[in-house]
């Protein structure tokens, strides 16, 4: 198997790198009318919307990443303190009598 093929929009024909065939059969030229196309409009602009809404998402989780690393070394110095108020005994550890 050689390298894949290219169509004429520079896109790597998915059919040679294993995908899935289509579920929508392509369109020729001239046979969208108005009604076709303003569906097809109103389903772009959804699937933009909805797109817009995750990248919202994704950035809020961003700004979420500091805190997180705050977070992690606040409780690296609380663990820290705990064991330094215990002193060299160390934590007193009861154990279950087995029977």
């Amino acid at each position: 198997m050689g390298a894949p093929r290219i169509d004429p929009f520079g896109r790597t024909l998915l059919r040679e790198l294993g995908a899935p065939a289509r579920k929508i059969p392509p369109v020729e030229h001239g046979e969208v009318g108005d009604r076709q196309l303003d569906a097809l409009l109103q389903r772009l602009d959804r699937l933009t919307d909805e797109l817009r809404g995750l990248n919202r998402r994704l950035d809020h989780g961003d700004n979420l990443a500091p805190i997180v690393h705050e977070l992690r070394s606040l409780n690296e110095s609380l663990q820290s303190l705990a064991y330094a108020a215990l002193g060299q005994q160390g934590p007193q550890v009861r154990r279950r009598r087995s029977g």
